[in-house]
């Protein structure tokens, strides 16, 4: 798949995933299990704010993160507006603002990627799809995510950890297989020096094996079914690996 096309099928999933985390976000005061301290009024709020946050990078082709500006806050809906309407008028500019980019734009990222709108389509639709499932956690059963699509996100997250250049919950490098019944599969070594993943799930302390979809919830420290072979003791540092 050339890059085109990853970006085409990634702002696909960000509509996708964004329409159905509004569609079942219907009772705003729910607590959100895997977000102890939000409701779903809190997680839909929030995440309408990132999605303001992207457009402006990419439509206004800023160079550096406006977050950074003394003055940044995330956007929130107005006094009495209807949050859930005000998310979906957001999520539509996103989606018209990727779709309406040019394939050369440069603007701020900050983690590598083929193009910067690939980045962005990429980030934002993983970031929406993490959000649905905390929306749905809220109410029930989450709707497992396409094979291929949750990969990604496993791929997407170890860019993330990646940066790590410091991990100080280990003495001495231990490594971690992350290994997809329907997808190929990841070795991590958390060392004090940083986080690293390579491709292929080759041989490590401990194995974390189940589908792709629970997998991409798991590395997100989300709820799901997995099974752990070897040192559950490895298993557990991821917690203090992940970002949320």
């Amino acid at each position: 798949m050339d890059v085109a096309e990853q970006i085409s099928e990634h702002i696909a999933a960000l509509e996708r995933e964004g329409t159905h985390l509004a569609t079942v976000a219907a009772d705003l005061t729910a607590a959100v299990p895997p977000c102890p301290r939000w409701t779903v009024h809190d997680l839909v709020t929030h995440l309408g704010g990132v999605h303001r946050w992207a457009t402006s990078i990419v439509r206004e082709q800023l160079d550096d993160d406006p977050l950074d500006e003394p003055d940044a806050a995330f956007v929130a809906p107005a006094p009495g507006e209807d949050v859930r309407q005000w998310f979906r008028a957001g999520l539509a500019d996103l989606v018209d603002a990727l779709r309406a980019a040019d394939p050369a734009l440069q603007c701020f990222t900050f983690l590598p990627a083929p193009s910067p709108l690939a980045f962005w389509a990429r980030r934002q639709a993983h970031e929406t799809a993490i959000h649905r499932a905390d929306a749905e956690s809220a109410t029930g059963a989450i709707t497992p995510f396409p094979a291929d699509f949750a990969a990604d996100g496993i791929d997407e997250l170890n860019a993330f950890v990646g940066r790590r250049r410091k991990f100080r919950h280990v003495d001495a490098p231990r490594t971690l297989a992350i290994r997809p019944d329907d997808a190929d599969g990841w070795t991590i070594t958390l060392a004090p020096d940083g986080v690293r993943a390579v491709a292929g799930a080759g041989p490590a302390e401990a194995t974390v094996s189940g589908s792709a979809s629970d997998l991409y919830l798991w590395v997100w420290n989300r709820p799901a079914t997995i099974v752990v072979d070897g040192d559950q003791d490895v298993t557990a540092l991821w917690r203090h690996v992940q970002i949320r």
